[in-house]
């Protein structure tokens, strides 16, 4: 079993950064996928970015890329998301989930879910 804790949200001014921390307890995330995933109010919860554990491999939606970056650290058993040039239409609450797969974009890829962190970007 895998335990996630999403932190590092709050509330941001419209151009501003944050960065997003999912730790995982109980069985490591192996090498298995591990992603963020966001859901703003009356929508579906969407891809935003992926990380393969143990290559170090990632992947992006498209309009995340080159405003959003995630990277791991081994040490912490850790996997980050940091966010710049927030725009209002970030607003959402953030998950961590990790896969069983080694590569995943879609959300019933996903078996470990965290409980979710709230980024509210004001415009």
């Amino acid at each position: 079993q895998v335990q996630l804790v999403e932190s590092g949200g709050g509330l941001v001014q419209a151009g501003g950064s944050l960065r997003l921390s999912c730790a995982a307890s109980g069985r490591t995330f192996s090498g298995y996928a591990v992603a963020w995933f966001h859901q703003a109010p009356g929508k579906e919860r969407e891809f935003v970015a992926g990380i393969n554990w143990s290559g170090g491999s990632t992947w992006y939606d498209d309009s995340m890329k080159g405003r959003f970056i995630i990277f791991r650290d081994n040490t912490k058993n850790t996997v980050a998301l940091q966010m710049s040039s927030l725009k209002h239409e970030d607003t959402a609450v953030y998950y961590c989930a990790q896969s069983s797969r080694y590569f995943a974009r879609r959300a019933d890829e996903y078996v470990y879910w965290g409980q979710g962190t709230k980024v509210t970007v004001s415009s």
